[in-house]
């Protein structure tokens, strides 16, 4: 192995302290550092964000924390902080910062998804692929790994529910890193640990997210000077149809109502927002039928955000085609396309498909994190064939992306939902 190689495997040693005490006030919280006996070696985590970084993980075991009549999480509520190695039923190596915290943003979406079956595929703690179905587990998993075929690859996917023996055949055939669930039925570990390099986490947990969804934790943003910024945790506002509120607004005089969303359009509009917890701002989502058509993530303007997404929505549908008709990925067809004819040819077609069926985006919904400070990035979404929109709403030009879904053909839907979703 490279010297290279070597400092993705290597276990970095850190001093961080076994125990960590924070006082607020009068109240105090009591943590514990995780360490694992992995291969008879007792460490903490590999590394942090990066294998040069020192890093430990902590669990909330003492103390507690109540704001303003407000209680927020405590001792016993751990997930992934209170991982031992009875839950790591195949470990491989020391768990580093990323594996974990990937894992920990899918709970932090799925706490909104208890509703039906649903399965989240994080990488680089953003989803790349989330649907969930009244068809089972199995279903879910494949409809979220085909969301995001070429983004899944190497990333942690984890589920909501049991994992049944086709969801982790499913699993199998293709390649991640780290699979995580309540709980496994007979023989299903069996089968994960024909790919040795797996990670197995059983989080019995997961299957009460819907409490702890109640409930706040601390927030603690590190600054690059060393200070702190203590903040109540995002909770989303929308958990039903009924928390949604009518996009309607006043200007000179006119009042401007959009239409109001299906039921069915509500369905998808709830599931989009409760991905859109867990995605890096600037960020819209694009959702048909319980499955992410598209995720936007991490850009600086909303409407240079619309316009990425969209061409990352036609690069993926491209790639769909070119996986099931030529088995290989769009970036090698295009590769091949070079010096032989008739892939060239292949490509030529398959790109003006993908262009037509406008990557797949007609009859989706979408959410957007923040409200739209122009009509330009709501016109974009319509020429793509979204049906409804949610958005915070509260922009000076509320109005104007009202009057955009109105003139719509057919008219488009919007609902506000009164809370910005920002994630930094």
């Amino acid at each position: 192995m490279s010297d290279l190689k070597k400092m993705y495997t290597t276990l970095l040693g850190d001093s961080f302290p076994e125990d960590l005490r924070i006082t607020l006030g009068d109240q105090e919280l009591v943590y514990k550092k995780r360490t694992w006996n992995i291969g008879g070696e007792v460490r903490g985590l590999r590394y942090g964000e990066n294998p040069d970084q020192p890093a430990a993980l902590y669990e909330q075991v003492g103390g507690g924390l109540v704001l303003d009549g407000v209680a927020f999480r405590g001792p016993g509520q751990g997930l992934v902080s209170a991982l031992t190695e009875e839950h790591m039923l195949q470990a491989g190596k020391h768990p580093g910062k990323t594996n974990l915290t990937d894992v920990d943003n899918a709970l932090n979406i799925l706490q909104y998804l208890t509703a039906r079956p649903a399965a989240v595929i994080l990488k680089h703690n953003n989803p790349c692929g989330a649907a969930w179905t009244d068809l089972g587990v199995a279903e879910a998993v494949s409809r979220a790994f085909w969301a995001d075929r070429i983004a899944a690859f190497g990333g942690a996917i984890v589920v909501n529910r049991p994992l049944t023996k086709e969801a982790a055949e499913l699993i199998n055939s293709f390649y991640f890193e780290v699979v995580a669930a309540p709980e496994f039925e007979p023989g299903v570990v069996d089968i994960l640990k024909a790919r040795k390099n797996l990670r197995i986490l059983k989080i019995p947990g997961i299957a009460k997210l819907d409490e702890l969804a109640r409930a706040p934790f601390l927030d603690i943003k590190a600054l690059f000077d060393g200070g702190l910024v203590l903040q109540t945790s995002f909770q989303s506002r929308i958990r039903s149809e009924a928390d949604f509120l009518p996009a309607t607004t006043e200007k000179d005089g006119v009042t401007y109502s959009a239409r109001k969303p299906s039921a069915q359009e509500m369905q998808d509009l709830i599931f989009a927002w409760s991905i859109e917890a867990g995605v890096s701002s600037n960020s819209v989502i694009f959702v048909r039928d319980g499955v992410t058509t598209a995720i936007g993530t991490g850009e600086q303007d909303r409407v240079g955000c619309v316009d990425l997404t969209i061409a990352k929505a036609r690069t993926k549908y491209a790639d769909l085609l070119s996986f099931k008709e030529q088995n290989m990925s769009i970036f090698e067809l295009m590769l091949a396309a070079r010096s032989d004819a008739a892939k060239a040819e292949a490509l030529a077609d398959i790109r003006r498909r993908s262009d037509e069926a406008r990557g797949g985006l007609p009859g989706s919904v979408l959410v957007s994190d923040g409200f739209f400070p122009f009509r330009d990035g709501v016109d974009l979404c319509l020429a793509q064939g979204v049906t409804a929109i949610a958005q915070p709403g509260g922009s000076m030009r509320d109005s104007e992306v009202i009057r955009a879904v109105n003139e719509a053909t057919p008219q488009v839907a919007m609902v506000f939902t009164g809370q910005r979703s920002f994630k930094h």
